[in-house]
């Protein structure tokens, strides 16, 4: 005799094998939208919406900045240097958290700070924003952008606002904002004087890697010759600048607080001092970053803050621990000298950038 299958029951399996299937798309479109973006291609780049007029600059990112993503716990917010070139710089931040098994749930941001002025010619796609590129309104500073007033630093507290959204990213706990070289001067400037974190939600750790110049808080500077070490030692004592009468400049904005410029004029002189003294920031600085290459500040006002690039770090470390009571860090990386890649990726830094 030939066995049939009931109408039904092929009906009931056809619709259970439906079922399968849908759950199974289902399941496999939920894992392509964790996967992280780790190309530094326009499938990586979202526009950020800044000032009036539908304007926006770009940023690389790993994930989508307006999509709910509840798998991720950190964000690596990273400022690439003087060449503007976010791409490289996403690339790096997406090694170091893949080095440091942090990839799927961290999310990773190189903001875009393009330039169309001054000495800068990149190209700029429709509505996107060119920032100021040399002077007193320079990027790094926080400068404002070519015709419209809203600052670099303006674009950084935007991002943070955007992810400190707990109906978008509800598991994140902790943002760190770092740059490298130029990044770094921007990094360490907007520590001071950034104050959209006060309330923010989401701790936010800093980490300053390489900079030519630091951002002084006082006209004192360590003597020409002294030194100071990764011990908290120096070999002499912050006094006035012996040269100031020599380089008028040594004590102005980027490098001391006067003569402000761009999104620094809203920020009182003693905010700017706590702030920056009260805030969690890292010191990154390769040990081999000792020769003056890459874009080295040799200007009078850097050279009055040490003679390298470690030095200038290590100076500094020690001048907000000493001065004004930081509790700040310091990693130095041994095997790194004025390379992006090397100190994003090193085993010393990934604690520190992915913690």
């Amino acid at each position: 005799m030939r066995s049939e299958t009931p109408a039904g029951l092929c009906i009931l399996s056809g619709v259970r094998i439906v079922g399968l299937l849908l759950i199974l798309v289902a399941t496999v479109g939920q894992a392509a939208d964790r996967a992280a973006c780790t190309t530094a291609d326009p499938s990586c780049l979202e526009q950020v919406p800044l000032g009036p007029g539908g304007r926006f600059s770009l940023v690389y990112r790993s994930f989508p900045l307006t999509v709910r993503n509840a798998h991720i716990q950190r964000a690596l917010i990273i400022v690439h240097g003087a060449g503007r070139d976010a791409d490289s710089y996403f690339l790096s931040g997406v090694a170091g958290a893949l080095i440091a098994g942090a990839l799927e749930n961290s999310l990773v941001i190189a903001p875009r700070l393009a330039s169309n002025s001054g000495g800068c010619k990149d190209p700029l796609k429709p509505g996107e924003i060119s920032w100021g590129c040399g002077g007193e309104q320079d990027w790094r500073g926080g400068g404002t952008a070519d015709g419209l007033k809203v600052a670099t630093f303006d674009f950084i507290d935007e991002l943070l606002r955007m992810l400190a959204r707990r109906k978008i990213f509800p598991n994140l706990r902790v943002i760190v904002v770092t740059g490298h070289s130029a990044g770094g001067q921007f990094t360490n400037r907007y520590v001071a004087a950034t104050h959209v974190v006060n309330g923010l939600g989401v701790p936010v750790k800093y980490v300053v890697s390489n900079p030519s110049s630091y951002l002084y808080l006082d006209a004192t500077r360590l003597p020409a010759g002294a030194t100071c070490a990764n011990d908290g030692t120096c070999t002499g004592d912050f006094k006035e600048y012996a040269e100031s009468q020599k380089c008028a400049n040594y004590n102005r904005w980027r490098n001391g607080l006067e003569q402000r410029a761009g999104y620094a004029t809203t920020v009182s002189d003693d905010d700017l001092r706590r702030q920056m003294a009260s805030r969690d920031v890292t010191y990154l600085l390769g040990a081999l970053d000792t020769l003056p290459l890459f874009g080295f500040d040799s200007s009078c006002a850097a050279m009055a803050q040490g003679a390298s690039r470690l030095a200038r770090g290590l100076t500094y470390w020690n001048y907000m621990k000493s001065k004004y009571g930081a509790q700040h860090k310091l990693v130095v990386v041994p095997a790194c000298g004025h390379n992006g890649r090397c100190m994003y990726t090193d085993k010393a830094a990934l604690p520190v950038l992915f913690p």
